[in-house]
């Protein structure tokens, strides 16, 4: 058997892409342990080669990004065309969501969407309101299993996350999203309730940002673009972890950090109400000035009935 997966860490710059192909890569190779595994770009327009691996593959999986939108037609982080659609249609979603809060789909979307995805396999998604935005088009056969890097932060897990502050914190920023004033008011926080302030550098514009705004010089130790060296930090430091990169709050879970993430868009937000993820709006100092103080206990909902049923489906 041949798999297919559209690799979101091909020809990108944000490193939160390779937290959630770390995620389901593993899935993949454990529900198909005898396949041929083939990785397709996802960005890009599709050649003769691309669409020949997805022909031959009994599956192709989309995993994680918030890759839909109500306009595809005009953006889309998916390299599909309506010319696609005569060739392309095993299509299965893996923990992807919905781009910001949008209006209804218009017809493109809807049109592209049910010809490119498979017509009977269960479809994942990251939130109910993806869900919804799917199941109001008409395709019903979709499930919410969160984003697949938190699947494995069930309750054992979360207990072995302390509730205690650290001395030392770990900080994000957002390159495409800014916001200099609420970004600036939260790291001065940081840098005054904590010993020792890190940033990551998870997109290839960060550093950039991070340099336009008013900080006291050399607060703020950087910690190079490399997932390799954000896990050395979260590995060797009893970090908290305070920023607007939900996938960087994540993977400071997945090592049993404490986490609160700022929220700037539909993606954290509608995540954290679903399962209880510590999101706070950006602008909320409050908030920070709060989980700054320790005190509170991880605790996750994670739907592991929709994630076995997902996963499930496969094995049958």
């Amino acid at each position: 058997m041949k798999i297919s997966i559209y690799d979101t860490t091909i020809c990108d710059d944000n490193l939160g892409n390779q937290i959630i192909m770390d995620a389901i890569n593993p899935v993949i190779d454990k529900i198909f342990r005898d396949a041929f595994i083939i990785k397709l770009q996802y960005l890009e327009k599709f050649g003769d080669m691309s669409h020949r691996h997805i022909r031959e593959s009994k599956y192709t999986f989309f995993g994680g990004t918030n890759a839909l939108s109500s306009t595809m037609n005009r953006y889309s982080q998916m390299g599909f065309n309506l010319a696609d659609t005569t060739r392309i249609n095993n299509v299965v979603l893996v923990g992807v969501g919905w781009w910001q809060y949008q209006k209804k789909p218009n017809f493109y979307t809807r049109y592209l969407l049910k010809r490119i995805l498979h017509p009977d396999a269960i479809h994942s998604v990251r939130d109910e309101y993806t869900k919804d935005y799917l199941q109001n088009i008409g395709i019903k056969n979709v499930v919410n299993t969160s984003c697949p890097t938190v699947w494995n932060l069930n309750k054992k897990h979360c207990e072995n996350i302390p509730a205690h502050k650290s001395r030392k914190a770990v900080c994000s920023l957002t390159d495409y999203h800014q916001d200099p004033v609420s970004d600036a008011a939260f790291l001065r926080l940081v840098i005054e309730r904590y010993e020792k302030c890190f940033l990551w550098l998870q997109g290839a514009g960060d550093r950039e940002y991070f340099d336009s705004l008013d900080l006291p010089a050399g607060a703020i130790e950087l910690i190079p673009p490399k997932l390799s060296a954000y896990d050395q930090l979260l590995m060797s430091e009893e970090v908290d972890y305070i920023g607007t990169r939900l996938h960087a709050g994540v993977r400071a879970l997945q090592h049993r950090r404490r986490a609160l993430i700022l929220g700037i868009d539909n993606r954290a937000l509608e995540i954290g109400k679903n399962i209880g993820l510590n999101v706070c709006d950006r602008k909320d100092i409050g908030a920070v000035s709060r989980f700054c103080k320790g005190g509170e206990a991880t605790l996750l909902r994670i739907p592991e009935e929709e994630i076995q049923r997902w996963q499930q489906q496969f094995v049958e």
